[in-house]
């Protein structure tokens, strides 16, 4: 798709400019003040601080405990505050922060390697290394935010550092070219693609960053080309792994660093060559990808949530807003508009952000964001072919059952569960994943109990639960959304073998404005278990279990007495409490051959 419009290449490529430099007063004084006051509050802050100190037994921290918060903080941390000490620098535009600045390159280019410990290897799914190595850098994400960073930073103010010494901009320049440019055009990584090896996400969020660095210096014509090529040939190869239907099968809280990052490389590829790739904003698989946040949206700030995905994904921005105006999605844009007006004002301007990119764009837009108002947007049905994915919506309920497979990227063992949230809040839940560690992405990741089905809303059996990989798939799924939309789907194959279930036949029906259907009918030796999760507290009752004062699940047949079993499961993880309370709830009901399930 992309590489198709190669042709359209002129010979002659620009510069990667999109926001002005801070030399250019009238651009950066016409920022809305309460912004740039947040900016200056944020350096202000930070401006006693020194920067991290990234030393290598923090780094080898990874390959002895596994853990990866310890390094990952203090990263971000620097980066952060050279981020906030730019834009100060830019707003102000005296002296107060350009010591600050050259002190966060220096420290940044003194770094031994730019990529996170847990992605320094060169092969991908191999061990890491315990340290890096300078003579060969690894492009991970990071790596190539970084040198994002330090370009954008060099476009916005290189008079200013030039006056202070040309020593600092050639600093900058020779670890770009060391450590981004001559990797990307001499080495291949396996995010570069492949043929047929899947992509994810790492696809487009390194491409993007590693074209922002090389067209943000002079390089050359050929150097320029070559990299026109190869970020061609690696999106078209992310895009390969995407239905026409546009579904992101790592789920929402990964859409900006897949959808958003691939139309940010388009930003950069059609600005730098004219608008040569300005059609692929055409495809229909492309305006897709583009409008599945808004289709995944459940109620307030939650999303649908599968895999490593959180519910609160993080509201739509000016990013989102941007590429509705590239893709002329009038639906997206309010949509993205929407959600900014709920955003906090303290948020707006994206202080945790560590791409300078986003800040800039953030706060070039938010003039134009804020006077303009939000209309109606679409909050209909949704199938989701290539992913099995089901979203359902009334005035009350939000369903989305997944009747896929378990070979997605970031995948937990879930197929044939479901999430509901009723009148705003979570219902039923999808957990998401606890704070990455060595773990996550290992041989081990399916002993994580958050990974495991059986912490998912679905039937298993006996001391057996789903497998991972692609062949573990939901069969014979039908889907219908008229009037109250059903999906039906054959579940036996998402289990081993060795559980010998004949048949599992999951049915999920959404009866508008009334409740939540669930048929469950098994035929196997095995004792059949459902689960269910919620982060609100579970009640048995005479004849139906309360989740709090929210809903009501009523069971037919009722099971016998012993059959129903309610686990407190305390919560605390430090990524996992941004979502839920200290405690959250798993019910489990034992059952033979059938279940019905009334939920209200």
């Amino acid at each position: 798709m992309i590489e198709e419009e190669l042709i359209n290449v002129p010979a002659h490529t620009e510069d990667f400019t999109p926001f002005p430099s801070a030399s250019n007063r009238k651009s950066w004084e016409s920022l809305q003040e309460t912004s740039k006051q947040r900016i200056l509050d944020t350096a202000k802050r930070t401006s006693d601080t020194r920067y991290p100190y990234l030393s290598a037994s923090s780094y080898m921290e990874f390959s002895k405990s596994g853990d990866r918060v310890h390094f990952e903080k203090l990263y971000f941390e620097k980066r952060r505050k050279l981020n906030a000490a730019v834009l100060a620098q830019c707003i102000l535009h005296d002296q107060a922060y350009l010591d600050d600045i050259v002190d966060g390159i220096y420290s940044i280019c003194e770094e031994t390697g730019w990529q996170l410990p847990a992605h320094n290897s060169y092969i991908r799914d191999t061990p890491q290394e315990i340290l890096p190595d300078p003579n060969r850098p690894v492009l991970d994400l990071f790596a190539c935010e970084t040198g994002a960073l330090l370009a954008t930073l060099r476009t916005l103010l290189k008079s200013e550092l030039d006056n202070i010494s040309p020593l600092i901009v050639q600093r900058i320049d020779e670890n770009l070219q060391q450590r981004i440019i001559t990797p990307y055009l001499t080495m291949h990584f396996w995010w570069m693609g492949n043929g047929e090896e899947p992509m994810c996400n790492w696809t487009p969020w390194c491409t993007q960053n590693v074209l922002l660095a090389i067209f943000s210096l002079p390089t050359s014509e050929a150097i320029r080309h070559t990299s026109i090529a190869q970020a061609a040939y690696s999106l078209d190869c992310f895009l390969k792994d995407y239905g026409n239907d546009g579904c992101c099968n790592e789920g929402a809280q990964y859409y900006r660093h897949a959808a958003l990052c691939l139309l940010g490389s388009l930003e950069i590829l059609n600005a730098v060559t004219k608008g040569a790739f300005s059609s692929v904003y055409k495809e229909e698989k492309i305006r897709n990808m583009v409008s599945y946040i808004m289709r995944v949206h459940a109620q307030g700030p939650y999303f649908i949530n599968f895999g490593d995905c959180s519910p609160l994904a993080g509201l739509c921005g000016s990013r989102e807003y941007l590429f509705a105006k590239r893709t002329d999605n009038q639906e997206l844009r309010n949509f993205a508009l929407y959600q900014y007006h709920q955003d906090l004002a303290e948020s707006r301007d994206l202080p945790q952000e560590i791409n300078l990119t986003y800040r800039l764009l953030a706060l070039f837009l938010e003039r134009e964001m804020e006077e303009s108002s939000p209309l109606p947007f679409p909050k209909g049905d949704i199938y989701f072919p290539s992913t099995g994915l089901l979203v359902s919506r009334d005035e009350t309920y939000v369903l989305s059952v997944k009747a896929g497979g378990n070979g997605d990227s970031h995948n937990h063992n879930d197929t044939g569960s479901f999430i509901l949230y009723k009148k705003g809040n979570p219902l039923l839940i999808d957990i998401g994943v606890e704070s990455y560690t060595k773990r996550t992405f290992s041989p081990e990741r399916y002993g994580i109990w958050t990974m495991q089905s059986s912490f998912h809303n679905v039937t298993n059996f006996s001391s057996f639960s789903q497998e991972a990989g692609k062949t573990f798939c939901a069969s014979n799924v039908k889907v219908q959304l008229e009037e109250n939309p059903t999906i039906q789907m054959e579940l036996k194959g998402v289990y081993p073998k060795e559980a010998e279930i004949h048949s599992y036949i999951r049915q999920v029906s959404h009866r508008k404005n009334t409740g939540i259907q669930i048929n469950d009918t098994v035929e196997t030796a095995s004792t059949a278990v459902l689960t269910l999760m919620s982060a609100e507290l579970p009640k048995i009752l005479e004849d139906k279990i309360a989740l709090g004062n929210l809903g009501i699940i009523q069971i037919n047949p009722w099971p016998q007495p012993g059959d129903i079993s309610i686990e407190k499961i305390p919560i605390t993880d430090e990524r996992l409490r941004i979502t839920w309370p200290d405690k959250i709830y798993r019910i489990l009901i034992r059952y033979e051959q059938s279940i019905s399930l009334q939920i209200i």
